[in-house]
């Protein structure tokens, strides 16, 4: 049996999730995770997603993800496919990066988006990669952006929680 068909529309929200394969890392150092915000940013300038939130942990990430054209599988299947065509290259190696499909859960923009800001930039904090405390100063993550905006990203989209 196949699996179930994702559900696509003009202006859908998902939280997307990716796990790295066996649960081992997926980004090795800085470069890794920099080659992976470039991605993101090559696909929002590509395909016109929106992206409100994001984190990057050792071995996986959070994205809150708009598709204004409908087009998410197209855009999951890129991330994930540059991405691990580029850390197979450069870390020489070859197989799965990712554990599985991509978990991409819709979202109610209006009762749970804000929500599920918070949940994703706490994300560092729960791990226990960084303290409450220091949460700030977690570099791989959009909620400096959220704060400050010489820390922010281009193509992350602050407006629609800040507004909230």
């Amino acid at each position: 049996m196949g699996r179930p068909l994702r559900i696509e529309y003009s202006g859908a929200l998902y939280h997307i999730t990716s796990r790295g394969n066996e649960r081992k890392k997926i980004y090795l150092d800085e470069e890794d995770r920099l080659k992976f915000l470039a991605i993101l940013e090559e696909y929002h300038n590509r395909y016109g997603i929106l992206i409100h939130s994001y984190v990057l942990m050792d071995n996986h990430y959070h994205l809150i993800l708009e598709t204004p054209k409908g087009n998410l599988v197209q855009v999951m299947q890129g991330i994930n496919g540059g991405y691990t065509g580029y850390f197979n290259q450069r870390h020489e190696r070859s197989g799965h990066l990712f554990q599985g499909r991509y978990k991409g859960i819709l979202v109610d923009k209006d009762n749970y988006l804000v929500e599920l800001s918070r949940y994703v930039h706490l994300n560092p904090s729960t791990s226990f990669l960084v303290t409450i405390k220091n949460l700030l100063s977690y570099p791989w993550s959009s909620l400096p952006g959220y704060l400050d905006s010489k820390k922010a990203y281009p193509f992350v989209n602050h407006k629609m929680i800040l507004d909230m």
